[in-house]
């Protein structure tokens, strides 16, 4: 081998890693079989091309092709909704196919020789190697949250065409990329934080700036999350049933995994997922018993505590044991849920009316989200294509789970895929509702007064085209889904449940189980939502001790229960005295914070871009630089524009200062009412409110122009001294073997058998799932 210089300018004639640095340690054990595919071998599988695969992509690529061009070009009255189900999964198969590989193969390198911090960190708490699919399905469950969900469903406002090109073709260039790099970067570093690698590649400036950053911003995040659930829980002992039960039933997983049956995946997983249903259909059954009610139907404030002690509890036991399982029980139920809503879509072929570009794209007083195209949709939409929130699951729990590198690509760029074909079902359930009644469920309180004449009155006075709304549509819905009123059930939940309903019923049962299968969606959501929190509290755990140990050294032990506990402690105590309040106090609390969600979580994904840029700059990949340069630039230019709209913008519905002055002028006016706020009390909320928005919002985008412009500043150091010193941990020889990908290819089959064929006393021990 030719001699190589690494980037302290040492000299040898040794091996190299996949990143062309000097790796002298990972040596073969000679007692065990091959730890990792012979390069040579797994790019001749890959490179391999047979007729029927070459027939098989030219057929994902003409049918991907043809339905572009019906959702895009041919646009008639209607547009059929099978097209967006065949556009964005003919699109994913071909992004994850061949730009996910081009990444991996000249950008990251992955070396399946080195051993990941799931292995030579194994705790059996923290850091404890999963398998693959357990952990996509952790991973995944972990990222969907509400974004994914609710952000779409909100910008169909603006029509059905800027929605889908920015979740589908946003997701491949920057959600999955995002994900995928961090999660690598993270796990080449021990799993440590993206605060804390920002620190290290940044400098103190620029480190400190996203150390705070992303803990103020995770805070917000989680507390929302939390809020999302309770809503969709309050009051609803089906849901309240069926959600707890997840808990017990992944005890048992987590236990029957790494005791009973060690390994037997396929197993559990159809176990788990009999009870799963058991539970979901049991709790239909006892919401509907007086004894159900009576001790499953908790109001509010009783399921947030709920929520706040198990996001505690769930943070501080071994991962294996209770996070693991439980989302990747949930993934089938979240998984399955969107599979089989676009089966649905598929055999019903409902017709969409909603226009590709509606009258709201261009105006600021859209009455679901104020503001215009350029830049609110982009930050409305958020997770769904890409996601800061992402990035602190990506270092935060997930690298240190991972079995082997190349694993990042199936679970990193792969999972944020999945996610986005969540947001796409989403927005074709919400474009498949009527447009007046999606504009009744989706209008303030104030503007329908919350009474269907109110709310027909206000629709009908929209003047949009086609679009004649009725009371007896609006009872008539209510009753089919059995509620008493779906005006103003603001927020997007409500309008993806009833979407999901109608489609639903179509397919299975008829109207008469539009009301099963709109609690159903209901659940389904809260669920969805509520893997996202508890993942959301042990990362902000994990960021907590990165950023104290700084200081105090030990806290960077995660290993040290005392230091988990106290920040677990710290970081519950936050989101939860947010999220009480929200529950207590709605025209305070969290409600304040809500707007700041989707501009926080994108100014969040320009930080974690800009960092990733940053350690690409120092490895000295300038010639793949554009692949985390150009989503940042993206990023920042939409999330910056946002940020300074909602600071200076004299329009009230769009900026929070002039809302502020607007109500404060109000109130020394004497006026006792004002807008949306019926009381001198309400408008009094709405100044505080609007102080706190505005303030927090003018810290964000303060923090991340610091770290942004500090990347810029290290990348270009880096450029001229020809690359950095290497921040990844010293690399250890990897003592086990794992495939890559959801389906073990034919070479990792015949390794597989190499190691199954390993006498128990030399198999190295287990330390996950």
């Amino acid at each position: 081998m030719s001699e190589h210089r690494n980037s302290s300018g040492h000299a040898g004639d040794s091996p190299v890693d996949g990143d062309g640095r000097d790796v002298d340690v990972l040596v073969q054990d000679p007692d065990l079989p091959p730890t990792a595919l012979d390069p040579a071998v797994a790019e001749a599988e890959e490179g391999r091309w047979t007729p029927a695969k070459i027939a098989l992509w030219v057929g994902i690529a003409l049918l991907g092709g043809f339905s572009w061009t019906m959702l895009a070009l041919v646009r008639g009255e209607t547009v059929n909704a099978i097209w967006f189900v065949f556009a964005a999964v003919c699109t994913y198969f071909i992004a994850y196919r061949f730009y996910s590989k081009f990444i991996e193969r000249n950008l990251l390198k992955p070396d399946d020789r080195r051993a990941t911090p799931a292995e030579y960190k194994a705790d059996g708490k923290d850091y404890a190697a999963t398998d693959r699919r357990v952990l996509y399905g952790h991973h995944f469950a972990a990222i969907a949250g509400a974004g994914p969900l609710v952000g779409p469903v909100l910008a169909a406002q603006m029509g059905y065409l800027p929605g889908t090109l920015w979740i589908i073709f946003g997701v491949i260039a920057a959600g999955a990329v995002q994900d995928y790099l961090v999660m690598f970067f993270s796990m080449r570093r021990g799993g440590r934080s993206l605060g804390q690698m920002a620190r290290e590649e940044l400098g103190l400036i620029g480190g400190t700036a996203a150390l705070i950053a992303t803990l103020a911003i995770m805070i917000i995040i989680v507390a929302i999350l939390a809020l999302v659930v309770v809503n969709a829980l309050g009051e609803s002992p089906w849901g309240v049933f069926s959600v707890a039960m997840t808990i017990p039933i992944a005890l048992f997983m987590g236990i029957y995994l790494r005791y009973l049956r060690p390994g037997k995946v396929t197993e559990v997983s159809i176990i788990g997922f009999v009870l799963l249903m058991l539970a979901i259909i049991a709790g239909g059954w006892i919401g509907e018993t007086e004894w159900g009610v009576a001790i499953f139907g908790l109001d509010r404030i009783a399921i947030a505590w709920g929520i706040i002690i198990y996001g505690f509890i769930a943070a501080v036991l071994p991962v294996w044991l209770l996070l693991a399982p439980r989302d990747y029980l949930s993934t089938f139920m979240k998984i399955g849920t969107i599979v089989m809503l676009a089966v649905a879509i598929i055999i019903t072929r409902p017709e969409i009316s909603v226009p590709a570009v509606s009258e709201f794209a261009s105006r600021s007083d859209g009455p679901v989200v104020p503001g215009t195209l350029f830049p609110f949709l982009f930050v409305t939409i958020a997770c769904g294509a890409l996601s800061g929130f992402h990035a602190l699951i990506a270092s935060g729990t997930t690298p240190k789970m991972i079995q082997k590198e190349r694993q990042t690509r199936f679970i990193g760029y792969g999972g944020m895929l999945m996610e986005s074909f969540v947001a796409i079902m989403a927005l074709v359930a919400a474009l498949s509702i009527d447009r007046g009644i999606y504009f009744a469920m989706n209008s303030s309180m104030a503007a329908t007064g919350g009474t269907i004449e109110g709310a027909v009155a206000f629709v009908n006075g929209l003047g949009l085209a086609g679009v004649n709304l009725t009371p007896e549509v609006l009872s008539q819905l209510a009753n089919n889904v059995g509620e008493e009123s779906i005006v103003s059930r603001t927020g997007g939940a409500p309008t993806l449940a009833v979407g999901i309903a109608q489609i639903m019923q179509s397919f299975i049962g008829g109207s008469g189980m539009m009301a099963f299968w709109y609690h159903f969606a209901i659940m389904f959501e809260a669920l969805f939502i509520l893997t996202a929190v508890d993942a959301g509290t042990r990362v902000a755990r994990f960021m907590l001790q990165d950023s104290i140990g700084n200081f105090i050294p030990k806290f960077r032990d995660t290993s040290w229960r005392t230091g988990a506990w106290i920040c677990t402690a710290i970081m519950v105590a936050g989101w939860g005295a947010i999220l009480i309040m929200g529950v207590t106090d709605p025209l305070g609390g969290i409600n304040t914070l809500f707007p700041l969600f989707g501009i926080a979580n994108q100014l969040l994904a320009a930080i974690a871009l800009a960092v990733c840029m940053a350690i690409c700059a120092r490895k000295g990949a300038f010639k793949f630089l554009w692949i985390p340069a150009l989503p940042l630039a993206f990023a920042a230019v939409v999330t910056i524009s946002a940020s300074f709209l909602k600071i200076f913008s004299p329009v009230p519905s769009v900026g929070y200062w002039a809302n502020h002055f607007a109500f404060r002028d109000a109130l020394a006016a004497g006026e006792q009412s004002f807008g949306a706020a019926a009381s001198v009390q309400a408008m009094e909320a709405v100044v505080r409110n609007t102080f706190i928005q505005g303030v927090l919002s003018i810290v964000f985008v303060t923090l991340a122009l610091i770290v942004i412009t500090t990347a810029v500043v290290a990348s270009v150091k880096a450029y001229r001294h020809g690359g950095g010193p290497n921040t990844e941990d010293t690399p250890v020889p990897s003592r086990i073997f794992a495939p890559s990908g959801m389906f073990a290819t034919p070479a990792e089959k015949e390794l597989e058998k190499q190691w199954d064929a390993l006498p128990a006393e030399r198999k190295p021990a287990r330390t996950g799932h």
